[in-house]
């Protein structure tokens, strides 16, 4: 089928997006209550799902055993992306607190970043974590620019730029010609990272696209080529399948890109996209968070654990 898939939330662009579709499979709405959902983290060892809702100041947790939605962390200082490292542990970025911070297995709360050369970042965005255990995330000003998602405040740094903490705790910038770094991803052997670049949400006429660098044994980056210009609003957080596909957030859903830029699909979804993370014990079904509510789609694609190989 080519086109509009009637019925099914599911759009294809080009005939290879029905390749990543179960034709019966439908898109599910779980829950709904927030105020802008963000962050999606899947947790394999429990079967459940932990995002944020920044604004409330609250992180949400949705149980894959029963359906059931509650709050994993009140207050949240205004989280904003999560991940998982390769111990399994949760990796936050906080809008409030301006830092990076992992959850520890006993549930204490570690730093992992909250300034750069002396000056206190402005409000870390979304996070990754790379096989060797450093840290990537983007911090861009939103959590400080109003009180909606944060405190507002002036820019200590002047700039919004991309970061690596190694394993040894040492932060670096391995990117500093963004406007606004927001989601960022690894390609499946890791040596590719996208980036996307919100910078037209308050610049008229900004970037509104994601770009690809190639990453070196040392942790620096080269290139930054833009990859794909998002079609519909501006591409926030997305994750990768294992053949390399992009699936990004965006003003009507999430779109599908193939590994060269190409859009060939998208999933509808009747509000904006702010991220997304493939979940399940097969890594098979795609968590989106739209602004409101929690969505999910069941596909035939696999995503790419963090954990490593499984």
């Amino acid at each position: 089928m080519f086109g509009m898939i009637e019925g099914t939330g599911f759009e294809a662009i080009d005939p290879s997006f029905n390749d990543c579709l179960i034709g019966h499979a439908r898109v599910e709405r779980l829950w709904s209550g927030a105020r802008w959902s963000e962050g999606p983290v899947w947790f394999a060892a429990g079967r459940y799902l932990v995002w944020s809702d920044i604004p409330n100041n609250r992180m949400m947790r949705f149980d894959d055993t029963d359906g059931n939605v509650s709050e994993f962390r009140n207050p949240s200082n205004n989280s904003n992306g999560n991940t998982v490292d390769r111990e399994g542990r949760l990796v936050t970025c906080e809008h409030l607190t301006r830092r990076v911070t992992r959850t520890e297995h006993d549930g204490s709360i570690t730093v992992i970043a909250d300034s750069y050369q002396g000056k206190r970042l402005n409000s870390p965005n979304d996070v990754v974590v790379k096989s060797d255990g450093s840290i990537w995330f983007t911090d861009p000003t939103y959590g400080i620019m109003m009180d909606y998602e944060g405190a507002r405040a002036e820019s200590e740094i002047g700039a919004c730029h991309v970061y690596r903490v190694d394993p040894a705790g040492n932060i670096a910038i391995v990117a500093d010609d963004y406007v606004k770094p927001n989601g960022l991803a690894f390609s499946p052997d890791e040596t590719k990272l996208y980036i996307a670049d919100t910078g037209a949400s308050h610049t008229p006429g900004g970037p509104a696209h994601i770009r690809v660098h190639d990453v070196a044994v040392d942790g620096s980056l080269n290139g930054g080529n833009v990859l794909a210009d998002c079609t519909a609003g501006l591409f926030d957080g997305f994750r990768l399948d294992q053949q390399g596909r992009i699936w990004s957030s965006a003003a009507d859903g999430v779109h599908c890109l193939a590994p060269d830029g190409t859009l060939i699909g998208k999933i509808l979804i009747p509000e904006f996209v702010g991220n997304v993370c493939f979940g399940g014990p097969k890594l098979n079904r795609l968590f989106m968070c739209g602004t409101t509510s929690l969505y999910s789609a069941f596909l035939n694609v696999n995503g790419i654990s963090p954990l490593g190989a499984v």
